[in-house]
């Protein structure tokens, strides 16, 4: 009669793909369920049958789609036997569990546990382990808990797999109860709790859950316990604890072991001992992908982008492929430097080794193409996406907005609601901005309201930072107070900031230093609130409250962060500071900028020396804002480049209303289109406008 169970499973799992049959009868039931069918594309823990055959669909999977129709069919074939068989044996019981397990069939699995009850088959612990792992496979806790609590028989694997469930799915009070609760632990039960606390947040839970384990002698750390360790250790950037439990993986004699390796190299990295990370990293005998990506990353978090644009390239020659968290994080490093020309030389990488368009590296192409000023190449590589996420919409949005093109940034919103995509918080972050930068101040209300009365999405600090930005720029004093004091939230710094740029604008002096006083109690050590209160004081001539501003400025050792701009010419990056005489090129420049200034006058530029700190003579005061750092790039820029060559300049700090004002006239003069990138947005330059209309 097992003979025969066999031969019918074996019959229905394979009528429908011939390719599979096998002339020799000793291929079981069993043999076909154990085989790997699907890959890598096993069903994910929270997705329905049906919605991830779409998925595939949708991505052109067809294949993948197709193989999975084949084994839910088979799979349904073979269950329905089993009503026909009469009792059949543990084998099959197993074999089917285990193929449900594998593909995430809780539905089937659940028909198969049925099927015990009908048939009479009494399971013993090693089925009812299989179908408990199935449960927790599929995120049935319930149904796991359910057959936990009514075995007859409980092993350690019983016990282990419903603490690892329940630490993966973050219910970590219930794995602990369980683990209090356990007659034996072994080395899986401890690293499933350690790892479980690590998950949930919970790093210092974790530390003391492993040194309880090294008081246990039967309790043995192994690599991933030690990898769960460390991970705590970084969590809480606790390098004293993470070189303890180095010292512990070395007498263990652990410290060949890659998974070790690499979790200690990410416990030096995020500790900020990342020349100990680097050494981790180059003893390693075999580094995978992942492994390389994040010492990468390791270097850009630290500002050290050269080191990781070198470790990039270092990659490349080893001829290991990077994947998309490779080219996002490198790619994201270059829009924060506006290195253009070397993300679109990996963008030309990604394209000759067929990157997949779906990654979201594509919207780290769209981000670095819009922060390098080069929106309309941001909107080519948006249109070639087959499907773009939401982050390739938010990021073609924010772009948008951030180069004056409201009138393109709200179609294209509006284009991401009708396409079934709900925005997120960051979405309506980049609306805002976009509304604001363009001054549309009740376009900017409706959609601030819309957040949670249409969209259901709580309003955050975020949103009202920028409503308020928007309201203090048009001079509607009267209802961002009113808001502010509305908000169920607590004013944040960059909520106070916005006001306060507001202020400056439109001189209103009073509620500036209401909003100045608030950023000195939460970040007393930010220059910027120093130097715009000045700014705001100069402009209402109040000299002795400028020089009380520097004065407390000396006394808490605070510093004016320099302005900083630079320009690509031929590869290389020029860099200018303000009044900056380092430049090969110097003498050039300023007899440049004196020919320039002697143009502009005649054409009407009056300099703008209302933000001068200085109480000083107006010809001392012009001279200071001849040589701000912004004037010295585009200057260069134009006397490097042929006649004609569009310029790029960024910098770091927003960029001042003389400069603005100048490099207008500069444009025309020269005929040049000229884009500068501040702290704040772009301006792009052309016979003698601003793409900002004056609003910025």
């Amino acid at each position: 009669m097992k003979f025969l169970n066999f031969r019918f499973i074996h019959f229905f799992v394979l009528r429908n793909n011939p390719t599979n049959r096998i002339a020799s009868s000793s291929y079981s039931a069993q043999a076909y369920f154990h085989r790997p069918v699907i890959g890598k594309f096993f069903f994910k823990s929270n997705d329905k049958d049906d919605d991830f055959i779409k998925r595939l669909c949708r991505e052109n999977k067809f294949k993948e789609a197709i193989d999975i129709l084949c084994e839910q069919k088979r799979l349904n074939e073979a269950i329905q036997m089993l009503d026909r068989i009469g009792k059949p044996s543990a084998l099959v019981y197993s074999t089917l569990i285990q193929f449900c397990s594998r593909n995430r069939a809780l539905d089937a699995g659940k028909r198969v546990h049925e099927h015990f009850k009908v048939s009479g088959f009494v399971p013993g612990v090693i089925i009812c382990n299989r179908l408990l792992n199935m449960y927790v496979k599929c995120d049935d806790l319930v149904g796991a808990q359910k057959l936990f609590d009514d075995m007859a028989e409980r092993d350690l694997c019983s016990w282990n797999t419903m603490i690892s469930g329940y630490a993966k799915e973050g219910l970590i009070e219930k794995a602990r109860d369980l683990f209090e609760g356990m007659p034996e632990r072994d080395n899986f039960s401890w690293t499933a709790m350690i790892s479980g606390f690590v998950r949930c947040d919970r790093p210092n839970d974790a530390l003391e859950l492993y040194r309880t384990m090294q008081n246990f002698e039967n309790s043995k750390s192994n690599k991933f316990t030690l990898s769960s360790a460390l991970a705590a250790a970084a969590a809480i950037s606790r390098l004293r604890i993470g070189k303890e439990i180095h010292g512990h993986i070395t007498r263990m004699g652990l410290d060949s072991d890659e998974v070790v390796w690499s979790a200690l190299s990410d416990m030096y990295g995020k500790c900020g001992s990342i020349e100990e990370a680097r050494y981790i990293f180059d003893k390693m005998g075999e580094r995978d992908v992942v492994t390389w990506t994040a010492m990468i990353d390791r270097y850009f978090q630290d500002g050290r982008r050269e080191e990781g644009f070198e470790l990039f390239s270092d990659l490349l020659r080893s001829g290991m492929r990077p994947n998309e968290f490779t080219f996002s994080g490198v790619l994201n490093a270059c829009a924060d430097i506006a290195a253009e020309e070397l993300g679109g030389q990996v963008h030309g990488y990604m394209t000759r080794t067929g990157f997949d368009l779906f990654s979201f590296a594509a919207a780290s192409l769209v981000h670095m193409y819009s922060k390098c000023g080069n929106i309309e190449t941001a909107k080519r590589v948006f249109l070639g996406m087959p499907q773009p996420d939401l982050v390739s919409w938010t990021s073609l949005i924010a772009g948008c907005a951030h180069h004056g093109q409201p009138g393109e940034a709200l179609p294209l919103f509006e284009l991401l609601l009708h396409s079934g995509i709900k925005p997120d918080h960051i979405t309506f972050v980049g609306v805002l901005s976009a509304c604001t930068h363009a001054g549309l101040v009740d376009k900017g209300l409706q959609y601030f309201h819309s957040i949670k009365e249409k969209h259901g999405l709580a309003q955050t600090t975020d949103h009202y930072a920028c409503i308020i930005d928007l309201l203090a720029r048009s001079g509607r004093f009267v209802e961002a107070e009113d808001m502010i004091s509305r908000m169920p939230l607590k004013p944040d710094r960059f909520l106070w900031a916005s006001l306060l740029g507001g202020c400056r604008i439109h001189g209103n002096v009073e509620l500036a230093k209401q909003a100045a006083d608030a950023l000195f109690e939460i970040e007393p050590e930010n220059p910027a609130t120093y130097v715009t209160m000045a700014n705001i004081y100069a402009t209402a001539g109040r000299w002795d409250e400028v020089a009380k501003i520097r004065r407390v400025m000396d006394e808490r050792g605070v510093v004016k962060k320099p302005g900083v701009s630079w320009t690509e010419i031929k590869r290389e990056v020029h860099v200018f500071l303000v009044g900056d005489t380092s430049h090969p090129n110097s003498k050039e420049i300023q007899e440049f900028l004196g020919k320039l200034s002697r143009r502009m006058k005649e054409e009407g530029f009056v300099p703008n020396t209302n933000f001068v700190l200085h109480d000083v003579e107006e010809e001392q005061k012009e001279q200071n804002l001849s040589y701000h750092s912004e004037k010295l790039a585009v200057a260069f820029a134009i006397i490097a480049t042929p006649p004609g060559t569009p310029i790029k300049v960024f910098k770091n700090l927003r960029t001042c209303v003389d400069c603005h004002t100048a490099i207008k006239y500069i444009s025309k003069i020269t005929d040049r289109k000229i884009m500068v990138r501040d702290s704040n947005r772009f301006h792009c330059f052309e016979n003698g406008n601003c793409s900002c209309r004056e609003y910025w």
